[in-house]
This record gives structure tokens, C-alpha cells and sequence, in this order.
């Protein structure tokens, strides 16, 4: 009986020496870790970081989706007739641009899409409705190609990747009469004849294929809906477009409106106060509000987040309240150096006028050259 408390001591002692074997074993072995760990980060590269011009794809409604990033806002409508995107991008960031919209279409157009079911004897069976038809019997293979581009102005982010996307596209049915291998592309005549005297020339895959003149074009159903592209005169410029997605209701504005800065009115090709105004106006006239809430017709502008009726008519009032004051003060016989000093903008500058390739004296000049005096 006495030998048991020299037996417990022996016992916690040899398990204190097996803890400290144990303890100084792991060390050695986080060591070697450790070691090992800052070999492998000494001989393998680090990870490049995450490119800053990278293509983020929202989805707005139906077949419409918004890629941000391209140096402009550029809309997308996906399915089975392929893709039809509204302006192009930058061209520096046409190749990240196009490996946006192919990524794209492998993840929607490679699925099973679903069928409308027939209701009564003819009305919404596939086999009667020419939007189903012709892409099950003429269209490529999924993913679908690029079939069109719409350039909603001639500015250098709505026109710059042309060349890169009409050539990887590819055009098929009625829009490809003259058997045009690339997709087609469209634009308002202004527009053809501004990038026609562009220096250095564009390249002739970057020219319209097809433009309009008169106040719409209806481009028939695309993807099982029906497209309409309006011209809005003297505007931002002289050949803008806005572009309507009918049964997904969505609405591309292009620079007429722009939720990131003011909206750039370029006078040297035909832009003009009031024709910008005219433009939201119109806008709004299409739109229809969702009665208490967000939503109703999605509005895709030229930068900067997605909006609603709400937001144009916010951004319309702005512009209205921006004509009529620079009007009141330049009946005053006040000059544009007064006007710009007077700061018509300043309530407003805080949320919109802290772009600096388009401040709010070049706003303010732009308004006061084309504003009707009278």
C-alpha cells in the first residue's frame, strides 16, 4: 500500500517526459513546416490580382442583362437567336468584353430553354410562332454566336469594340440578305456619317452595315420579342438611339442618361439642352411605373447603375431646373463666365457632378450655347 503513491509520482512523471517529447516533436515538425511553407512561397510566383477591367454581367429581366465595366453600360439580350448587344464597349476592352458575352451565352443558351405551352389552336405553339421557328432550324448551335450590334451613338465607348464583336459574330436569317459572314450592325445614318469621318478611319467591320432614318426602327422579334430602336434628336447628339426590349421592358438609354455624372451634351455633333430633356420626357412616356414600388419598365443607362421611371423623372427635373435657371439668368444679361461663377448646378453637384472629364462649368457652357433664349 505505501509503494502506490511512488507509483502515481513515477506515473505523472513519465507522462510529463512523453508530453515533452510530444510538444518538442510538433515543434520540430511546424518547423520543417514552416520552413517548407516559405520555400514553396519563395519558388512559386505570387497570384496576379484581379483584373480591374473586369466584365460583371447583371441580369435586368427576361433575356436582358447589363455588363458593367466595358467603359460604358452594354446591354445584351440572350437566347435562342443568339445575342444582340447594344453598343460595344471601349476598345480596350473589346477582347475582355467579348470573352463576357461568349461566357455568357455557354451559360444560358447551352441549357434546355423552356417552351411556351399552346394555348387555343395556333396562338403561342411553337410551331407556328416564327420566333421559335427560326432558331431551331437556321440558327447556329448553342452557345449562339454574336448575330447583331446596336450602337446607340458614335461616341468611342458605344463604337469601340465593333470591329472585334462583328467579327467573332456571326448573321443569319431575314437581317442577312446580303449574306454578311459577321453580325450585323445598326445604327442611326448620324451615326454612320460621323464614323465615316473619323481619323483615323474605322475599320470596315466597325462601320453600320444597316442604318435607319425617321423616328423608329423596328428591328422585328429577336429572341422571341419584339425590338425597337427610336431615334431622339439633338440630344446628346444628333444620332442617338434608345432601344426598347419590348416584352422584357427594358429600355437602353445610351448617353442620354447617365446615373454616375451629368449627362455629357456635346454640342460640337449636334447636342442640345433641350433636345435632352425632350429625350428623358420621351423616356418616361415609354416607361411604366410599378404602382408604389421599384421596378416596372428597367432602365439601362449609358453608366452607372441600373434605374427606374422614378430615377428618369428625378434626372429629368434636374436637367429642367438647370435650362430654366441658366434661361432666367442669361435674360438678366448675365454672361457664361457670371452664369459659371452664379453655379447654377450646386445643389445638385454633390451626387452628380464629380466626374472630372465632364464637370459641371462644362454642363453649365454646354446648356447656356444651345438653350433657346426666348
Amino acid at each position: 500500500m505505501t509503494a502506490l503513491p511512488t507509483q502515481r509520482r513515477c506515473d505523472r512523471t513519465g507522462s510529463r517526459a512523453r508530453l515533452a517529447i510530444a510538444a518538442a516533436a510538433a515543434l520540430g515538425l511546424a518547423t520543417v513546416a514552416g520552413q517548407r511553407s516559405t520555400d514553396a512561397q519563395q519558388s512559386v510566383p505570387p497570384r496576379p490580382a484581379a483584373s480591374a477591367a473586369a466584365i460583371r454581367a447583371i441580369p435586368v429581366r427576361g433575356n436582358i442583362y447589363m455588363l458593367a465595366g466595358a467603359g460604358a453600360n452594354v446591354a445584351v439580350s440572350v437566347g435562342k437567336d443568339g445575342l444582340v448587344v447594344v453598343d460595344s464597349g471601349s476598345p480596350d476592352k473589346s477582347d475582355a468584353l467579348l470573352a463576357a458575352l461568349q461566357g455568357l451565352s455557354r451559360s444560358v443558351t447551352s441549357r434546355a430553354m423552356p417552351e411556351p405551352s399552346c394555348v387555343g389552336v395556333v396562338s403561342g405553339c411553337p410551331w407556328w410562332n416564327s420566333s421559335q421557328f427560326l432558331p431551331i432550324t437556321a440558327a447556329p448551335p448553342a452557345p449562339r454566336p454574336i448575330i447583331g450590334i446596336i450602337n446607340t451613338s458614335s461616341d468611342a465607348d458605344r463604337i469601340g469594340g465593333n470591329a472585334r464583336l462583328s467579327t467573332a459574330g456571326k448573321s443569319f436569317g431575314v437581317r442577312n440578305a446580303a449574306n454578311v459572314t459577321n453580325a450585323w450592325i445598326v445604327a442611326h445614318e448620324n451615326v454612320a456619317s460621323a464614323m465615316s469621318k473619323l481619323t483615323p478611319a474605322p475599320a470596315a467591320d466597325a462601320m453600320p452595315s444597316e442604318s435607319y432614318f425617321g423616328a423608329d426602327k423596328k428591328l422585328n422579334y429577336i429572341n422571341g420579342e419584339p425590338v425597337i430602336v427610336s431615334y431622339r434628336p439633338a440630344a446628346h447628339s444628333n444620332g442617338d438611339s434608345m432601344v426598347h426590349f419590348r416584352a422584357s421592358d427594358v429600355l437602353v438609354t445610351g448617353e442620354i442618361m447617365d446615373m454616375a455624372s451629368y449627362p455629357v451634351i456635346d454640342v460640337a455633333h449636334g447636342g442640345t439642352i433641350d433636345g435632352m430633356v425632350d429625350a428623358l420626357n420621351w423616356i418616361l412616356d415609354v416607361a411604366v411605373v410599378e404602382h408604389m414600388m421599384e421596378g416596372g419598365t428597367m432602365i439601362v443607362p449609358g453608366h452607372g447603375r441600373l434605374a427606374d421611371a422614378a430615377d428618369v423623372a428625378y434626372y429629368r427635373d434636374m436637367m429642367t431646373i438647370f435650362r430654366d435657371r441658366i434661361r432666367e439668368l442669361s435674360k438678366r444679361g448675365m454672361t457664361l463666365a457670371q452664369i459659371q461663377a452664379a453655379k447654377p448646378t450646386k445643389d445638385y453637384d454633390p451626387r452628380f457632378g464629380r466626374n472630372p472629364a465632364w464637370t459641371p462649368a462644362q454642363l453649365v457652357e454646354a446648356m447656356y450655347k444651345t438653350i433657346k433664349k426666348s
